[in-house]
């Protein structure tokens, strides 16, 4: 505890990168409701206002690194690691701009602690998009990386040093491999362009509509993040965030139509695959349900709550 100019006494607290994000500012709003103080680091324009609607004691628009990590006054407890490249399109498009997003900011996180927090708590998110194709399901933890994608590829080159930090200098740290996060407010990824689609009456998507994927809502997903935290060592264990299931495109996009307010609700599809997307994925939970964690919502009723949701906020 410190005591700064103005005679506030200052809290230990926990520091989200990537606070301004869909998936950080969910971990922020939970960080909250459970009596943590919670600071968040990274890019995007919010109001204060906003920005303390999901929790936040305080944000700062800045670059992820070393330096802006140590302006800060007090070490945090915990530092959950949001930020990063976030789409795989984006990544075949401007590799470089993803490793920096992704790998460089890890690397400062990671250097930072060592240096000036060796306390401080790291918890990675990372990506079912390290396994790449894989012919044995569900994904087990063990299973041999082979990424198809530079997301994949920076994502498991984030774990491997992540990993490094943990066993050559007692970082304490975990890595959680997210699989198809969801949620009301997500505006990009199958679930956003479904609806805008259907919106224009326009019912063609690519793919073959039989790709698996395994969806995890929003905030079961913070949950583990969580939950992570509590199990980050200098072993640095790794865990899936999924729900267990796989469910085809075609279902998911069936369910969404017939919950839409569209004229064709029945999607079809291209045939052609779409580069870095593997055809499925779904994962080995067994793990994080060792910790204590299972999802508690099921993806029919997320995306009843997505359609409705799109619903009153595209008139």
């Amino acid at each position: 505890m410190k005591t700064d100019n103005s005679g506030l006494t200052e809290r230990a607290f926990v520091l989200v990168t990537g606070a301004h994000g869909f998936l950080g500012r969910h971990v922020a709003r939970l960080l909250s409701r459970q009596g943590e103080t919670v600071l968040g680091l990274g890019h995007g324009d919010w109001s204060r206002e906003e920005w303390e609607s999901w929790g936040l004691s305080g944000w700062r628009r800045a670059d992820v690194t070393r330096q802006t990590l140590e302006e800060y006054q007090e070490t945090p407890s915990t530092i959950i690691h949001c930020a990063g490249g976030g789409s795989v399109s984006f990544s075949i498009e401007q590799p470089l701009a993803d490793f920096e997003r992704t790998v460089e900011t890890t690397a400062h996180v990671l250097e930072y602690v060592r240096t000036a927090a060796p306390s401080c708590r790291v918890v990675y998110v990372s990506s079912a998009s390290v396994y790449g194709n894989v012919d044995q399901f569900p994904i087990r933890e063990d299973c041999h990386a082979a990424p198809i994608s530079q997301y994949g590829v920076h994502k498991l080159m984030a774990e491997q040093l992540v990993a490094s930090y943990a066993r050559q200098f007692g970082t304490f740290a975990a890595v959680v491999r997210l699989f198809s996060v969801y949620g009301c407010g997500l505006r990009k990824q199958l679930l956003w362009d479904a609806c805008r689609k259907f919106a224009a009456n326009d019912t063609t998507f690519m793919g073959t509509g039989a790709e698996v994927r395994d969806w995890l809502h929003v905030e079961d997903a913070a949950e583990l993040l969580l939950l992570a935290a509590q199990y980050a060592s200098q072993d640095c264990p790794i865990v899936n965030g999924g729900s267990g299931e796989g469910v085809a495109v075609r279902e998911i996009l069936n369910h969404l139509g017939s919950k839409l307010n569209s004229s064709n609700p029945t999607p079809t599809f291209t045939g052609q695959w779409r580069q870095g997307d593997p055809s499925r994925y779904i994962a080995h939970i067994e793990r994080a349900k060792s910790w204590g964690w299972s999802p508690k919502r099921h993806w029919e009723e997320g995306v009843d709550e997505y359609a409705a949701w799109w619903t009153k906020n595209s008139q």
